[in-house]
């Protein structure tokens, strides 16, 4: 199983070498200089969207709350399809249009005069929530090593930080993207094999999943110990509101705006949601398998690992079941999906601190080699504080990325949906959006999830949406 991992390593730092000698220019670091094509950035916009929130936080969560969990399932896959069916196409003609390298960069463009108000206000907001989303793959890295090699877990987020943040410093976005589609279709295989595989050594237990899923209850039952969760129709609704995230993510918004053009972006389009449908039914399942297999004994004593983290359920199930060849490709799998949305949210951050705050702040023109030092410089900063959090947050991959998830969906997410689809949109609507989505997010998760089992997703994502509605009718555009 090693030797299969050490193999894994050496073809990623083979891709990251040879990707790396492309990116030349600030333009090809920060968003590839349309050098990549659609179906690469497809595999690319899938991979990071998923990280290890989908085969450690869903898989979990299902194994957890069984068919409950179905709802937050059935929300990301609503959100994915919305992306790619209605926004790909406007997002690849508006950066085509505007040359913006950020999405920042894109209300900007359309709103003369706000380049600094608005770059350095998203900025703060990009760093702020996707500092906790890094350290989230960091943490599930830690999880992997550990569960995999019995590696520390200090020692497995020391070596995921440094794998990711030194091959995003080399190349920039065409080396992340590079790295993505490869890790974007062990990601896939390892959410196909696995839940095959499981049914198979499930039916020797006489474990029927068919009649469990008939069987099973779709909401979480009332008790004590889940008097502050929402249940019921709020829990459908909580899930669902998963959907809302996806409008408003640059980690993913930035693939369809490197799109070379729009035939490509439809071609592209369908590569993205069989993906989507495939990693997800399959992520979905080895939740609910495992937790039949646990039940019936199948996994052993690794089954106590479990009891004490739901999010172990995968790692386990591929440790005890398979044999060490096809456990180290489908926990290579594993550590794909932390590295690529790791690795995309550290360009997220280091292109906004650098296009959308440096620039605007210093109020100088910076000649090409100096940015792209900068953005090398700052990716190291970035990786190196996500670490830092890594090891001292004690919340769950799942809880780390809902609440990043929900503060910058909500920031950007109405913001994006307005631009493209109503024209009346301001920029005071804008400035509302980024304001009220970022603060109802803090103060609603910190405040008053518990008291009314509403999520921060869905809260936040409304009032901000609300809020740019509104402030663009107070305060419309001047034509």
């Amino acid at each position: 199983m090693i030797i299969v991992f050490v193999a894994y390593m050496v073809i990623l730092i083979g891709i990251v070498v040879y990707s790396a000698r492309r990116s030349k220019t600030n333009t090809d670091f920060v968003l590839g200089g349309k050098k990549i094509s659609g179906f690469s950035l497809a595999l690319s916009e899938r991979a990071t969207g998923e990280s290890a929130w989908l085969l450690l936080g869903l898989t979990g969560l299902a194994y957890s709350e069984g068919m409950a969990a179905i709802w937050v399932a059935l929300g990301c896959v609503a959100g994915i399809l919305f992306l790619w069916i209605f926004l790909a196409e406007p997002l690849q003609a508006l950066t085509e249009k505007s040359g913006a390298l950020t999405v920042p960069g894109l209300f900007s463009a359309k709103f003369e005069g706000t380049q600094r108000s608005f770059g350095i206000l998203s900025s703060l907001i990009i760093i702020f929530f996707f500092v906790l989303y890094i350290a989230a793959q960091f943490s599930g890295a830690g999880k992997i090593f550990n569960d995999t090699f019995n590696i520390d877990p200090f020692w497995g987020m020391v070596l995921g930080s440094v794998l990711v943040t030194l091959y995003t410093m080399m190349g920039g976005f065409i080396t992340v993207v590079a790295t993505d589609a490869f890790q974007a279709i062990l990601m896939v295989i390892t959410c196909v094999v696995l839940p095959i595989i499981a049914i198979g050594i499930a039916a020797t237990y006489n474990i029927h999943i068919a009649e469990t899923i008939a069987q099973a209850s779709y909401t979480v039952p009332l008790n004590l110990g889940t008097m502050n969760q929402a249940t019921g129709g709020l829990l459908i609704l909580n899930g669902l509101s998963w959907a809302f995230g996806y409008t408003g993510q640059p980690q993913l918004l930035t693939r369809m705006m490197a799109m070379r053009n729009k035939k490509e972006t439809r071609q592209s389009r369908w590569l993205a949601i069989s993906w989507t449908l495939l990693a997800y039914i399959g992520a979905f399942m080895i939740g609910i398998i495992g937790y039949k297999l646990v039940q019936a004994g199948a996994l052993g004593e690794a089954a106590s690992s479990v009891a004490n983290d739901s999010e172990k359920i995968m790692p386990v199930m591929v440790m005890t079941l398979l044999n060490p060849i096809l456990a180290g490709i489908l926990l290579s799998g594993a550590v794909s999906a932390m590295m690529s949305t790791a690795s995309s949210q550290l360009m997220v951050v280091s292109s906004s601190m650098t296009e959308d705050f440096y620039v605007h702040v210093t109020k100088k023109k910076i000649e090409e080699r100096r940015m792209l030092f900068l953005n090398r410089i700052l990716t190291l900063a970035v990786g190196v504080v996500g670490f830092l959090l890594a090891i001292t947050m004690e919340d769950t991959v799942y809880g780390l990325v809902s609440y990043a998830w929900s503060g910058i969906g909500a920031s950007f997410g109405p913001a994006i949906i307005l631009l493209i689809f109503w024209k009346k949109l301001s920029r005071a609507g804008v400035f509302a959006s980024l304001i009220t989505g970022t603060l109802s997010a803090v103060i609603w998760k910190t405040w008053l999830l518990d008291l009314t089992g509403v999520s921060e997703r869905l809260a936040s994502y409304l009032l901000a949406f609300a809020m740019a509605v509104l402030f663009s009718y107070l305060f419309p555009k001047k034509e």
